[in-house]
């Protein structure tokens, strides 16, 4: 597991570069984090290269990876040279994979910048791009040399990126706290605790991921929410009037795993009821129509989960605990979209 260190970045990033004997640096920087973090970090830096891309999940493919490498490999970097992922979700996988595969793997350090990849997609070691309108298709294990965060960057964000942010922290507490869920859902959005939430999400991940690296067995359990979410993400990434953040999309997901979870008498009504009304509360509802449900549904078949054609899924069975490998039919995945669009309640 790589170290993870939760502090500002003018005391931690200054340690980091002094321990740390590399021939060359690159950051990667997005349209946002170029205008909003990268002046604050470039002053902690020595000389280095800045690897500027376009903003949004849309980017996330082999095409703008290219021109990473491309930049890398003009700049003349070696297998010592050293690259800084500045930036969410987006620039940590992508970022990190492009590192993980030049010249088959140079080190890089995580410095995320947005709620979402502090509680969750800096920590742990997946790197992936999407491929073909699949999320995540391609990607590699690899763990950073460290991860770098600091929470500052939150007042950087605007409502909607915080809330997607959100619905990870309120996985972690569903699969591994249920007195953390007890506590965050009984306060509204603007009144959490977003610096003890990070902390508490970044432990959580890293209990997790180091009984399991690779993910094949109790890793799983991150993944409650996902199998749906994942789905609903993709397909609105083919919509062009539609638009999804990921912990929209993983919002829909886990008010339809939970009633599938619930159908399977894994956990009771009481508990379907909190998370329902707790997200419904906090995220609104994603209209989903009649005809979007189906698309949704092929799209579960490429899950990562699954085995052979049958769909898997991390469902909690209780408040703070989750199983995973759990089969599950098209029907029962019908079944919690309909419960999430209100018709079989």
């Amino acid at each position: 597991m790589s170290t993870v260190t939760i502090a500002p970045l003018a005391e931690s990033l200054p340690a980091f570069l002094d321990s740390y004997d590399f021939s060359a640096m690159a950051v990667i920087a997005d349209n946002h984090t170029f205008r909003f973090c990268y002046p604050d970090v470039k002053a902690l830096l020595p000389k280095h290269t800045l690897i500027r891309i376009k903003s949004g999940e849309e980017q996330k493919h082999i095409a703008t990876c290219e021109m990473i490498w491309d930049a890398l490999t003009r700049a003349n970097f070696d297998r010592h040279a050293l690259v800084l992922n500045l930036g969410g979700g987006v620039i940590g996988d992508m970022g990190g994979f492009c590192a993980a595969t030049y010249k088959r793997g140079i080190a890089f350090a995580q410095l995320p910048t947005t709620l979402l990849s502090q509680v969750d997609a800096s920590v742990g070691g997946k790197l992936g791009i999407d491929f073909r309108g699949f999320k995540n298709h391609i990607g590699v294990f690899q763990q950073p040399n460290t991860v770098l965060i600091d929470t500052a960057f939150l007042a950087t964000l605007p409502e909607r990126e915080l809330r997607s942010g959100f619905a990870e922290i309120i996985k972690h507490c569903l699969i591994a706290d249920a007195a953390m869920w007890d506590e965050i859902r009984r306060r509204d959005l603007d009144e959490q605790d977003w610096a003890g939430l990070v902390s508490h999400s970044v432990a959580v991940k890293q209990r997790v991921v180091a009984q399991d690296p690779t993910e094949k067995g109790l890793r799983k359990i991150l993944n409650f929410g996902h199998t749906l979410g994942h789905a609903v993400e993709t397909y609105y990434l083919t919509q062009p009037r539609k638009r999804l953040l990921h912990g929209e999309a993983i919002a829909v997901g886990m008010v339809a795993e939970a009633f599938i979870a619930c159908h399977k008498k894994m956990i009771d009504q009481t508990l379907l009821t909190q998370i329902e009304e707790y997200i419904f509360a906090v995220y609104g509802n994603v209209r989903l129509v009649d005809e979007d449900i189906e698309p949704i549904l092929s799209l579960t078949l490429q899950d990562k989960k699954n085995r052979g054609r049958e769909v898997r899924m991390s469902l909690i069975d209780g408040p703070g605990s989750c199983a995973f490998d759990i089969p599950v039919s098209a029907s029962e995945m019908r079944k919690g979209l309909e419960f999430y669009r209100g018709i079989n309640k």
